[in-house]
């Protein structure tokens, strides 16, 4: 039996439709090869023997139940393993590595199964409860999945020309009075002039210091420089964009075209993908490239950074593009699909905005993915409203239909941006669907530097409560990035849930100092040290 997905659930349908649901009531499921040793886990920790067996078992049975419609029914489980290297005990039965003598078991339940069958038979007893079939009930939605799909903000679909700068263009406006109160200060620098390696050698440590210093400065300062000039260039852009819709005179239309005619576009190659870490020699990035020309259709490899298979990972393919209604509707599609020996996953999304106001739009959407073994319809939307300067309100409804389940739901969001530093977002809704209501809500707060990316200090807390089932579960999770010197940076993670489990976590990241990356050896050292030692008792 495939643990994977309920692999072999269309067999046991096979076998159910043919002899019917009976055949299931006396049937003993037997796990053949039951001395072999079990496989280490995903994490590549030794599994334990008795665990395993357990969840294997819990996968064939639930699958029988799937298959045979009846949730109440669980039929035993018995080991079996007539290898010749099994060990013996003093009697010559074969004995399995937990202890157990597996044929009188054996024996034992079938003896048991007819004993059982016999007294059903007399006692006139039903194959199965009544009213309780599990194929006529149907499947009940993941509320929690889809509240937290509902409660995640979606980016706003908007036309080519007004792709620039911040989503809500909040930040566009603080950048604005920001530009319009301090000028650049880069022109104002007197010349300087870099050092050559040989030269910078020569200095004193005080004059190292201090060169460096004065460099990081102006690449600083150079690098403002640059991103405020940028954000001019897309706010006149988007100026420009909006004043084409109106009408002009047919002759400077005619001058406009002839001044934006430039050289075709030429198909460049885009950025490599990075491949994960391998001892292979090889490392084949070019069999993921794609190039970026005039088309508008998108079309990418999907690259699986956890795969076995070094030489050709990618095992689907991305497509995108985005079309324009009547020069005023944009309107987004994108779908994916990848497949492997087992599964095939599919989604696709499609999106629409429409904007009918000032800092007022209504945005529509249709998602379809893969959950487990069904495929999930989703229809959502969305409206926002920028009440204040600051401020930006969301409220949104969606629908969802997984298989035969209907799932509905409706949320709120304020984000709130106080200054270039802090901004917050605070949401909340509920999903409802079968009779089943979920609640839930986060917080997520972001304090970065005022120049940031340029100033690299950046915290970011977030908060996820879900109630469901009366059962409340709360999530916290902390990140922060502190820059230590001129190339190094402090990452630390932490996250803790209300059951008392969490996790904790500092990287160094540094382009300097060596010393860093051959103290990350020691974990590893001290892992081999230990595996070496379990060998070694194991023995």
């Amino acid at each position: 039996m495939q643990s994977k997905d309920f692999g072999d659930l269309p067999l046991l349908r096979t076998i159910t439709k043919i002899f019917g649901p009976s055949i299931w009531q006396n049937a003993i499921v037997v796990l053949s090869h039951a001395a072999s040793a079990p496989p280490d886990s995903p994490q590549g920790t030794v599994s334990s023997y008795d665990m395993f067996v357990t969840q294997r078992s819990h996968v064939v049975q639930q699958t029988i139940c799937q298959a045979a419609g009846d949730m109440w029914l669980v039929n035993p489980v018995s080991l079996v393993e007539n290898h010749p290297a099994c060990r013996r005990n003093r009697a010559g039965y074969r004995v399995l590595p937990n202890g157990q003598v597996w044929k009188p078991q054996l024996l034992l339940l079938s003896f048991a199964s007819k004993i059982l069958a016999e007294a059903n038979t007399v006692l006139k007893v039903q194959d199965s409860p009544p009213k309780k079939q599990f194929a006529t009930r149907s499947r009940a939605p993941p509320l929690p999945y889809l509240l937290s799909s509902l409660l995640r903000s979606r980016p706003q679909v908007k036309l080519p020309e007004e792709q620039f700068g911040d989503e809500d263009g909040l930040d566009d406006d603080l950048d604005e009075s920001s530009d319009s109160e301090d000028e650049s200060e880069y022109d104002d620098l007197p010349p300087f002039k870099s050092l050559s390696k040989a030269q910078v050698a020569k200095l004193t440590k005080a004059q190292k210091t201090a060169y460096f210093d004065e460099l990081e400065y102006r690449e600083k300062l150079f690098m403002k420089k640059q991103l405020k000039e940028e954000k001019r260039r897309q706010r006149m852009m988007k100026k420009t964009a909006a004043a084409a819709s109106n009408p002009l005179p047919s002759d400077y239309g005619e001058n406009a075209e002839e001044e934006s005619e430039g050289p075709s576009s030429v198909p460049v190659p885009m950025p490599d993908l990075s491949l994960p870490a391998s001892f292979d020699y090889d490392y084949p990035s070019h069999r993921y490239r794609y190039l970026d020309n005039s088309n508008q259709w998108l079309v990418r490899p999907v690259l699986d950074t956890h795969g076995w298979d070094h030489d050709v990972g990618y095992e689907g393919i991305n497509v995108e593009r985005l079309f324009v209604v009547k020069d005023k509707i944009p309107v987004s599609f994108s779908g994916q699909v990848t497949k492997d020996k087992k599964d095939a996953n599919v989604q696709m999304e499609l999106a629409s905005s429409i904007k009918h106001g000032e800092g007022k739009s209504t945005s529509l959407g249709f998602d379809m993915q893969t959950l487990g073994r069904d495929l999930g319809y989703t229809l959502h939307s969305e409206t926002r409203f920028i009440n204040f300067r600051k401020n930006k309100a969301t409220a949104g409804l969606s629908v969802t239909l997984l298989g035969d389940a209907l799932a509905a739901g409706v949320k709120v969001e304020d984000k709130v941006i106080a200054n270039k530093r802090f901004q917050m977002v605070v949401s909340g809704g509920a999903m409802t669907g079968q009779g089943d209501v979920a609640y839930g809500g986060g917080l997520e707060a972001q304090l970065r530097d005022e120049d940031y990316p340029l100033g690299r200090s950046l915290s970011t807390l977030g908060l996820s409560v879900v109630d469901w089932h009366g059962v409340l579960a709360v999530g916290c999770n902390i990140q922060s990035q502190v820059p230590i010197g001129r190339s190094t940076n402090l990452i630390a993670r932490a996250n803790l849930n209300n059951k008392g489990t969490g996790q904790f976590s500092i990287r160094i990241n540094s382009s300097e100092h060596l010393q860093l990356a051959l103290a990350g050896l020691i974990p590893l050292l001290r892992k081999l040290f230990d595996y070496h030692q379990e060998m070694q008792f194991g023995q």
